[in-house]
């Protein structure tokens, strides 16, 4: 059964000594709250030992904790594992999540979304159409209720959804991790990804010191809007001509995601024009692997090309690594996440 009861999980400090006060607790418990929410990492109102009985039951009877288990999991034969998520307050919406250990490093992969409404033509989680925004609640959730989230070391917030479709839960998901009433993160290492919506980038980039990925894929105009529509409203000119304006240069840093389709936009007319576009923006390019689903007319680009692309960019100024593909046999890379695992 449900509990439609507001989660405490995704408030702010401020917030929450709102809350103290709303139910009779003095101001200062709001600090006692953030602490067992993200630090004690609490699931249970009773566990909160130094907030007086009364005021417990107070909170029962308006909030619940905000944190639920996945209900889904698979392990793919790489390592990688991913989670599927019930979104707070819904019997029929679900998100995935992607946990990528590697080494000395563990990447939670998060969704922001529910599905997504961006329709870009590689990417099979835009054939799930769009179901909603996330709460900062289900945002963390995924974060903080994995089995292995005690290991975690980096967050990407790449999963289903737009993120900058929905700034306000994120920015509060980020805030959350990385003020130190939270769970004090460095916002180095948590990075968000975006196809490129100025009104939204411009905010994030003011507000957060996290890193910026943006979903590039094309250098041209005309053949990028050919496979994400949000080229049509945002042009990616408009989208570099915006980060150039800020110092990319110390704490945070800018990426950009490519995809690599064989003769489509992997060859030397298109890293010149990366070349091109980028010039005077201090940046790092992540070349991809496609993992074909959706549309199979797109050709996977070869080993060999890939090479030359990321070395001759190199030489160029740009440093560019190929991204290792993680999680393809369980539809968890990159492009693939459609919340198999309900079925």
């Amino acid at each position: 059964m449900l509990n439609h009861a507001e989660p405490l999980l995704g408030k702010t400090l401020q917030e929450l000594q709102t809350i103290a006060q709303e139910v009779g607790l003095p101001r200062f418990a709001g600090k006692q709250l953030a602490e067992w929410l993200y630090v004690r990492r609490a699931t249970t109102f009773d566990e909160m030992t130094n907030i007086s009985l009364k005021g417990r039951e107070a909170l029962k009877e308006r909030y619940t904790i905000g944190r639920h288990a996945p209900i889904a999991e698979a392990i793919s034969k790489d390592g990688t594992k991913k989670y599927l998520f019930r979104i707070s307050n819904s019997e029929a919406v679900y998100i995935e999540s992607v946990y990528l250990p590697e080494d000395d490093r563990a990447t939670l992969c998060v969704s922001t979304q529910a599905g997504c409404k961006m329709g870009c033509k590689f990417c099979m989680t835009g054939t799930l159409g769009f179901h909603g925004h996330l709460a900062a609640a289900d945002i963390l959730n995924q974060i903080f209720s994995i089995p292995d989230a005690d290991k975690l070391t980096n967050i990407v917030y790449m999963g289903e959804g737009e993120p900058m479709d929905n700034l306000d839960n994120v920015l509060s998901s980020l805030e959350v991790m990385t003020s130190p009433w939270g769970c004090a993160w460095s916002p180095k290492r948590i990075t968000i990804s975006s196809v490129g919506i100025n009104k939204g980038l411009k905010r994030f980039i003011e507000e957060s010191d996290c890193h910026l990925a943006i979903s590039l894929h094309n250098p041209f105009g005309a053949e990028r809007q050919e496979i994400m529509p949000i080229e049509k409203v945002n042009q990616l000119s408009d989208v570099l001509a915006l980060l150039k304006q800020y110092d990319w240069s110390h704490q945070r840093r800018v990426s950009f995601e490519y995809i690599c389709w064989g003769g489509v936009n992997d060859t030397a007319k298109h890293a010149n024009e990366l070349v091109r576009i980028l010039k005077g923006l201090d940046c790092r390019i992540n070349l991809i692997r496609f993992h074909a689903g959706v549309d199979q007319s797109f050709p996977n680009s070869n080993e060999k090309q890939m090479e030359w692309m990321r070395d001759y960019l190199t030489t160029k100024g740009i440093t560019t690594t190929i991204r290792r593909s993680r999680g393809e046999d369980i539809l968890a890379a990159c492009g693939m996440l459609v919340n198999a695992l309900k079925s």
